[in-house]
């Protein structure tokens, strides 16, 4: 060989230095994605619930006071007067995303939706509780009371 022809290809120093790029990025990557899939497992419980809670509310509307149901599942059920009176779809799970059982219970008066949260997360995405007019725990807040009528806001 002539020592002006030059040879091609990369070393292995070379592929070491990319390999280590790649799996930075890689590392990165996954990091992100269970964080944004956490928060998206979150979202969904938080709209479950709220689904349900806007059913009762209307269900309290038409009728002047909350069904006497005695657990979130119930409420769900295709016997359920919510999902009778199309207030909630039939199909509405009666687990988390996470696979635990929502808790909640309804009597004529008021009602109370519990999820527990992440299992893995309790202080970023942990447990949170639908009442009447308040939203409570992880990372959310109180809904405005309304003003009585004739009072101003």
């Amino acid at each position: 060989m002539s020592p002006s022809r030059r040879q091609s290809g990369f070393s292995l120093l070379e592929l070491l230095i990319a390999m280590m790029i790649i799996a930075v990025i890689g590392t990165l990557g996954v990091k992100q994605y269970a964080k944004y899939s956490a928060r998206a497992r979150h979202l969904k419980a938080t709209d479950n619930l709220k689904i349900v809670s806007e059913g009762l509310d209307q269900y309290y509307l038409k009728h002047g006071q909350y069904p006497e149901l005695g657990s979130f599942e119930s409420m769900v059920t295709p016997n359920s007067p919510l999902v009778k009176e199309s207030l909630i779809a039939s199909n509405m799970p009666a687990k988390d995303p996470w696979g635990q059982a929502y808790q909640g219970k309804s009597s004529k008066a008021t009602y109370e939706l519990k999820c527990e949260g992440d299992p893995t997360n309790p202080e970023e995405l942990g447990p949170f509780t639908r009442e009447p007019g308040r939203i409570s725990g992880s990372s959310q807040g109180e809904l405005a009371p309304a003003a009585p009528s004739g009072e101003p806001k």
